[in-house]
C-alpha cells in the first residue's frame, strides 16, 4: 500500500440484505444489522429475492413502469395467494417518473390504496431511476451521506442495453450513496476512489465470478487481494485490460484504486436456493 493509499479511509461492504434463513414455509432473507434499506423497483423482470428485500426495506418506490412489474409479477411470485390482497399488501410508498410507461389501471389501483404518484414528465434529462434516487435523498429525508443506508434496485440488470447503461450511469451520478443493482444472476455497485474497499464475501451466496470495470475513466493503478487473478498496480481501460470473469478466492476481497470502479459479482447460488424452496 502506498502512502497515498494509507491515508484513505476504509469502506466495508457486506451484503447482509441477501443473507437467508430457511423455515418450514419459505426462505426469509435476514439482515441482523441496523442498516437502512430502501427498495427501488424498475420496469424489468423482478428477481426472486424481491419480496424478501421488500420486507427488509423501510421505504419502497417504483420507477414509473416498475409499478407494472410489481402489479403483474406478484401473483406469479406467490401463486397461491389472492392477487388483490397481495397487491394491497405490497403497496409501494411512491411511484415516480415521467409516467410514460405505467398503465392507467395500475396507476389508479395504487393511488386508490394510498400510494403517492409523482409526475416528473417535465424532466426528460434524467432517467426514472435517477428521479427515484433524488426523491429518496432529497424529498424523503434520507441523507446521501448516511453510512448505514443502502438503496437496493431490482430490475436494473438485463433487458434493453441502453436502459442498463442508464442504470449504471446513476451509480456514477451518486458516488457517495450506496446503490446496489440486483438481478437473479448478479449484483453490482460502485467502488469510490475516495476509499480503500474491503468486500466481505458470503461464499454460500456470492461468487465465484466477479469483475472490476473502469466505466467512468481509465484506472492507472488498481491493486487487489482475494481474487484468483489479483491486480498488481494494474492499468485498466476499455480497449485494453478490464477485469472480467475473475474469481473470488476466500471471504475477503480488498481493492485499492485510483478511480471509481464498478464491482460486479454473481449471486446465482442464492437464486438456486430460492428456486428449490
Amino acid at each position: 500500500m502506498t502512502k497515498k493509499d494509507a491515508s484513505k479511509a476504509e469502506l466495508y461492504h457486506r451484503a447482509t440484505f441477501l443473507h437467508f434463513e430457511k423455515s418450514n414455509e419459505c426462505i426469509n432473507l435476514t439482515d441482523t444489522t441496523t442498516d437502512t434499506n430502501v427498495l427501488v423497483v424498475l420496469n424489468y423482470q423482478l428477481p426472486l429475492i424481491t419480496l424478501s428485500l421488500w420486507e427488509k426495506a423501510c421505504f419502497r418506490i417504483c420507477a414509473d413502469g416498475g409499478a407494472n412489474q410489481l402489479y403483474d409479477c406478484l401473483p406469479e411470485l406467490l401463486p397461491n395467494s389472492d392477487p388483490t390482497a397481495l397487491r394491497t399488501r405490497y403497496k409501494p410508498d411512491v411511484i415516480k417518473g415521467d409516467l410514460d410507461s405505467v398503465r392507467s389501471e395500475v396507476k389508479a389501483f395504487y393511488e386508490q390504496i394510498g400510494t403517492i404518484v409523482v409526475d416528473e414528465s417535465h424532466d426528460q434529462d434524467t432517467t426514472d431511476l435517477h428521479k427515484c434516487i433524488s426523491y429518496v435523498l432529497n424529498d424523503h429525508g434520507l441523507s446521501a451521506g448516511k453510512p448505514d443506508m443502502k438503496i437496493l434496485v431490482v430490475g436494473a440488470l438485463g433487458g434493453r442495453l441502453d436502459h442498463e447503461f442508464g442504470n449504471l450511469n446513476v451509480l456514477y451520478s451518486f458516488p457517495k450513496t450506496r446503490i446496489i443493482l440486483l438481478s437473479d444472476e448478479s449484483m453490482a455497485f460502485l467502488l469510490s476512489k475516495e476509499f480503500t474497499h474491503k468486500i466481505h464475501i458470503n461464499p454460500s451466496i456470492e461468487g465465484p465470478y466477479c469483475g472490476l470495470i473502469p466505466l467512468g475513466q481509465p484506472s492507472t493503478s488498481t491493486k487487489t487481494t482475494g481474487l484468483k487473478w489479483n491486480l498488481e498496480e494494474a492499468s485498466m481501460e476499455f480497449g485494453g485490460l478490464i477485469s472480467v470473469c475473475n474469481q473470488i478466492e476466500g471471504e475477503l476481497v480488498t481493492v485499492l484504486l485510483d478511480t471509481d470502479l464498478l464491482w460486479t459479482v454473481t449471486i446465482e447460488k442464492l437464486n438456486q436456493h430460492l428456486k428449490r424452496n
